[in-house]
């Protein structure tokens, strides 16, 4: 048995899934003919309260496309220190849009309106032009903690008066919808562009989605295309996400309590400085001095578990939905033994 807790993209499809995909009616993307990629784009667009959305491969294309038609070259985009777009996504800021991020210290990965409010530049003509402010919920590099509905409303209002565009890097949102109680339409009333991703928590093997009004996926859906991201038949993976929004949402609680399980099995370990709080999904944890990080994943390789190494001393484990009780029970029999 293999346990994998690299990360929640490792999942496989279920049959129920592959059944969806192998029975999905297909067209042409390119040409706005494909049946099931439109039914997946109405579908999460209806969710959220858009009017639009654009399937893509990747959470960091959605994330990018967007940074790219909300900005000109030489803004400047508000982002948390920890954010993926900055750190994850290649440099795509300045590669792909010519503009710069401004880093905000959050607390646990979220920036307040009153941070995002003292970060705005003036107009004037030696300064960048901030026009885009970028939120991630959950926030990974935090350990799966997750902003507050009036958090986000907070920064919402900040940027409307200001007349900044605000992204959301929703790649894990559906956590924090499930965890924190609020509901998908009242996160999309707060932001001019959403990214959901399907291949993490909700364990489709491809595909992620921007959501926005009309004209701004229209823009975003050229920019998909320069970026190489027009598919043709790609309804049998949008099959795969009509799937896991229908079915796999409400049961990311699962994943939520095995991670809490785990994080409260590691705390008093004597290898272990601490661990992170747990919110959602995600266990970051800090060995002591002493421990070689390398040597301990290599430990637990030996032992049938993957995990990763995230900065100096610390470790992330990420529970999904081919990670079972069983599995849980055998990590922290190693976890214990080492």
């Amino acid at each position: 048995m293999i346990i994998d807790l690299r990360s929640d993209t490792v999942t496989k499809p279920t049959k129920k899934m592959l059944d969806a995909m192998f029975n999905a009616e297909v067209g042409d993307d390119v040409f706005a003919e494909e049946p099931t990629v439109i039914a997946l784009e109405q579908k999460s667009a209806k969710l959220f309260g858009k009017e639009a959305a654009l399937f893509c491969p990747s959470g960091t294309m959605t994330n990018q496309i967007a940074i790219k038609v909300h900005t000109n070259p030489g803004d400047e985009v508000l982002c948390d220190a920890t954010a993926h777009i900055y750190n994850y996504e290649g440099g795509g800021i300045a590669f792909n849009s010519g503009v710069q991020a401004k880093l905000i210290q959050g607390e646990r990965g979220r920036i307040s309106a009153q941070q995002v409010l003292e970060s705005i530049n003036p107009t004037f003509d030696w300064l960048t032009k901030t026009s885009l402010v970028c939120i991630e919920n959950t926030a990974n590099r935090a350990g799966g903690s997750f902003y507050s509905l009036k958090q986000m409303q907070e920064v919402s209002a900040v940027c409307k008066k200001n007349k900044l565009n605000y992204h959301l890097d929703g790649a894990r949102i559906f956590n924090a919808i499930v965890e924190e109680g609020y509901s998908a339409s009242e996160v999309g009333a707060c932001f001019d562009s959403i990214s959901i991703c399907m291949s993490k928590g909700l364990a489709a093997p491809v595909g992620s989605l921007l959501l926005g009004e009309t004209e701004f996926i229209r823009k975003a859906r050229r920019v998909r295309k320069v970026f190489g991201g027009g598919m043709r038949q790609a309804g049998y993976l949008a099959a795969a996400g009509i799937y896991a929004l229908d079915n796999n949402v409400a049961r990311l609680k699962e994943d939520h309590q095995r991670a809490k399980q785990l994080a409260k099995t590691m705390i008093g370990l004597s290898y272990i400085d601490n661990v992170l709080p747990v919110d959602t999904n995600i266990i970051i944890f800090n060995l002591n001095e002493k421990i070689n990080p390398e040597a301990f994943v290599q430990k637990l390789a030996d032992n049938n578990i993957k995990a990763v190494g995230f900065g100096k001393q610390a470790i992330r484990f990420v529970t999904h939905l081919d990670f079972t009780d069983e599995m849980l029970e055998k990590t922290e029999k190693v976890l214990k033994g080492m």
